[in-house]
């Protein structure tokens, strides 16, 4: 069963998007004795520590200027970091033969300081990061910014292959090493 299967109410979701330790539940999905459970009819989906299941009336549409887009980092230069993009306004996007692309360029990191930032130290591989959309940009990808305190990593995995804890705007935590790694940190939520 792979994550575009349709899934009926009462069927269990994929066993490789649920992989322990046992992810939280989002819209569209439960738990009962340590399975996740469907209960409606629509897709799993994973975006990193939660899971659901998107019906057709949930999908959102494409992002427009001012969007706030989450995505995963799927590739790093030394001037932008690419993003393969999953929600939009808090509504995943719709599953199209072709993947919704975002880049941060340099310049759209940070209001401050631009002239000693280093993409390195800003995301890495896998990094789920809030960003905003400035423009459509080119015919592959749109154009975002982080340049607001609210706006960055949001959720990320260690060296040692551990959760992140935010600690400041520009530093997360190893939470089992006490390790910290440099990000351009998103605001927690509730802070």
């Amino acid at each position: 069963m792979s994550s575009s299967t349709i899934l009926l109410p009462g069927q269990p979701l994929p066993s490789n998007l649920t992989t322990p330790p046992l992810p939280a539940c989002g819209s569209g999905c439960y738990e009962s004795n340590g399975r996740i459970i469907a209960s409606i009819v629509g897709k799993p989906r994973r975006d990193g520590s939660i899971v659901r299941v998107i019906g057709r009336e949930e999908s959102g549409s494409a992002p427009d200027v001012g969007s706030i887009v989450i995505g995963t980092v799927s590739r790093l230069t030394a001037q932008q970091a690419h993003l393969t993009l999953t929600t939009s306004n808090d509504r995943p996007l719709p599953e199209t033969s072709e993947e919704f692309q975002g880049v941060i360029r340099i310049g759209d990191i940070r209001l401050t300081e631009r002239d000693k930032i280093k993409m390195a130290e800003c995301f890495r591989l896998g990094d789920l990061v809030k960003a905003k959309v400035m423009s459509l940009g080119d015919a592959r990808s749109y154009y975002l910014s982080t340049a607001a305190n609210e706006l960055g990593v949001m959720y990320a995995i260690s060296e040692a292959g551990n959760p992140l804890l935010p600690v400041s705007y520009q530093e997360m935590e190893d939470e089992l090493t006490g390790r910290r790694e440099k990000r351009k940190v998103a605001k927690p939520e509730g802070i």
